[in-house]
């Protein structure tokens, strides 16, 4: 097994009145949405659950689970809220859910990470996606760039799969859809749904290292988020291993960790973190009581430091701009080069292991964030050279947009005149005298006119999230009686997040943003000229530079696909838009979205909406987010025809 960990003479330490704690996980504070009610236990519908559909424990990878009345002993415990959701779906939608029978075996001794000892009879084969995860483990070292793409466009569905379950959810809650008023968290129930379909992902095998599809900077606002793709297996526990009895050499091995301040004596320095390991601590004050012992996750981290094996680091921490007032951000590889028995802060033994970053890896999102951050406040001593605006739309948009280039003396997006709104033909305003809208005064309610059109529901939610992509949204607009709040005002306000336009040494000009962007919120539109069939075969005779609204593909389509859960689910029936037979002219006024990069796997889809007038040959095209964009990312459509060289359309560049 290899030497140790040195024992301090815990005899010579102060007397302390020791407490005996039950020994339990390193747990990390959880940031609850206040929106959610703790579940009874006491209640009927509270029922016991299935351990194995809960993730992994520290302490065992099929650890039993205490009886109901131990779970649930406090009242905010966010496991036996998992387990109340998981019965209620196995119970409600039993017939919905769809039943995977194909299973594969695999051989848990290929590709060991660690030394195996000689065995002479053949190990136990792992089932391929068994309710509990493989302990076989495995490293990916290098990807072609098809292999690549395929893994980031499957993390990407997983988790927009994820952020639609929930956030339809949370739309039923509010009118009382769903389990007779009582309202559950959104997180829990899309990850039992997606559990029970099979489409967690990462659970066949135990990847050591980098996880194919996920990239650092990843941002995440929901711990169950991180089981789903497999980047951290425990809800709550801050050391995810692979247990000694599912190791092929029967020894744990850490594979990630989440660094969320949870325990008094750790230590963030960025690249070099002291990270304390788990038990002993008295919930209530944080402290720690009792002193740790080397099993479990600790055991784990000691032995992956003994083997050289790196591990993966989440940070958490809060954050005003989240959802849940909290963020989870991947920041990369880590290795553990040291660690010891030390005396904490209160006083009793801990153990405590120095973690390195290791090199040529991108930039932490942590950092991203921090700059990000100073950017919005503080540009000019953030990044002292480099702008070439701090505001190119000239005080026109609801934002500044910046301008940056700190790589050549390239200035074209300042050559343009700034167009807030596309400019529409004659023909799009016609039979305006007959429009009609809702009279709501307050605000738009269920069962309101403007609801009716959009087939029976709000496209939004009351915070101004798309709950499903549609052919057309109906936005109420000027003959509408609602105030300027009416949660069916999105598109129409402008910009909601700050952007930059930066010169980029791959795409040319590019956009990112300096604000976290949810998956499923409106970015901005794409401005220009709109010119009819008419005039579209002029300026075509002097070459085609011409933006095509209908070459767009239709990538709204899977924003609220829930196909892959409901078998049979099949859309409402949507008002259709005939083929679009128009062009965006951007050769002379154009706005920050017509330097949005193209790609094969964007970030951001193209939605189509009408609020100023209802001529559907005419929409607006407004762009959203598909999935949650970190601050400094670039954004990228799917222009559906781009150029052979940049990858971007022409008259972008």
């Amino acid at each position: 097994m290899g030497s140790l960990v040195p024992y301090l003479d815990l005899n010579l330490l102060p007397d302390h009145n020791i407490v005996t704690p039950k020994l339990e996980p390193k747990l990390e504070p959880l940031y609850e949405e206040p929106y959610y009610s703790t579940p009874n236990p006491n209640s009927s519908s509270y029922s016991n659950p299935d351990p194995g559909y809960y993730p992994e424990s520290g302490s065992d990878a099929i650890q039993e689970i205490s009886p109901v009345s131990e779970i649930t002993a406090e009242g905010n415990d966010v496991y036996s809220e998992y387990y109340r959701i998981s019965q209620l779906f196995q119970s409600a939608f039993a017939k919905k859910l769809q039943q995977y029978s194909d299973l594969t075996v695999v051989d848990p001794n290929s590709l060991a990470i660690v030394p195996q000892p000689e065995q002479t009879s053949v190990s136990t084969a792992v089932v391929k996606f068994k309710k509990h995860r493989s302990g076989e483990m495995i490293r990916v070292t290098t990807l072609g760039v098809e292999d690549a793409r395929y893994f980031r466009d499957l993390v990407r569905r997983t988790r927009m799969l994820y952020d639609s379950l929930r956030i339809i959810s949370m739309a039923e809650d509010e009118r009382g859809e769903n389990n007779n008023g009582k309202k559950v968290r959104g997180d829990l129930r899309a990850a039992s749904l997606m559990r029970n379909g099979g489409l967690w992902l990462n659970r066949d095998k135990r990847i050591i290292g980098s996880i194919p599809g996920i990239y650092v900077g990843d941002v995440f606002f929901y711990r169950m988020e991180l089981c789903v793709i497999g980047l951290h297996g425990q809800l709550q526990a801050g050391i995810d291993y692979v247990s000694a009895s599912q190791s092929s050499n029967g020894e744990p091995i850490a594979t990630s960790i989440v660094v969320s301040g949870g325990y008094e004596d750790d230590e963030d320095a960025g690249d070099v973190i002291i990270y304390t390991g788990q038990g002993g601590q008295d919930k209530q004050f944080a402290r720690q009581c009792v002193h740790q012992k080397l099993e479990g996750g600790n055991l784990a981290l000691e032995r992956s430091r003994y083997y050289g094996i790196e591990v993966r680091v989440i940070r958490g921490f809060k954050y005003e701009r989240s959802i849940t007032s909290k963020i989870y951000v991947y920041d990369g590889l880590y290795r553990i080069i040291d660690c010891w028995f030390d005396v904490g802060k209160s006083g009793f033994g801990v153990y405590k292991y120095k973690l390195v970053r290791m090199a040529d890896q991108p930039e932490m999102g942590s950092v991203l964030l921090r700059l990000a951050e100073n950017l919005r406040t503080k540009p000019l001593e953030a990044r002292p050279s480099g702008y070439l605006s701090l505001d190119i739309s000239k005080g026109r948009e609801t934002l500044p947009v910046f301008l940056f280039n700190d790589i050549d003396s390239d200035q074209e997006p300042m050559f343009y005149e700034y167009l807030m709104k596309p400019v529409f033909p004659p023909p799009a305003f016609q039979h305006m005298g007959n429009s009609i809208g809702c009279d709501c005064v307050s605000g738009c309610s269920a069962g309101c006119f403007c609801a009716q059109r959009n087939g029976g529901e709000f496209p939004y939610d009351r915070n101004g999230i798309l709950l499903r992509g549609k052919p057309l949204i109906l936005e109420c607009g000027s003959f509408c009686r609602c105030p300027p709040n009416c949660r069916n005002r999105v598109t129409q306000k402008g910009l909601k997040h700050r952007l930059e336009v930066f010169r980029s040494r791959e795409t040319g000009w590019g956009v990112r943003s300096l604000d976290l962007i949810h998956a499923g919120s409106f970015i901005c539109e794409y401005s220009g000229v709109m010119l009819a069939r008419e005039q579209v075969e002029l300026f075509t005779m002097n070459g085609d530079s011409l933006v095509y609204p209908s070459r767009f593909p239709k990538r709204w389509m899977e924003w609220g696909d829930l196909s892959q859960v409901f078998p049979e689910f099949v859309r409402p029936p949507y008002l259709s838009v005939p083929p679009l037979d128009f062009a965006m002219d951007v050769s002379a006024m154009r706005n920050v979205a017509c330097y949005f990069s193209h790609s094969s796997s964007p970030n951001v889809m193209v939605q189509f909406v009408l609020y100023d007038h209802h001529n559907i040959l005419y929409p607006h095209l407004m762009l959203f987010a598909l999935e949650n964009i970190p601050p400094l990312r670039e954004l990228s459509l799917d222009y559906g025809v781009s150029c052979d060289w940049t990858g971007k359309l022409a008259i972008c560049n």
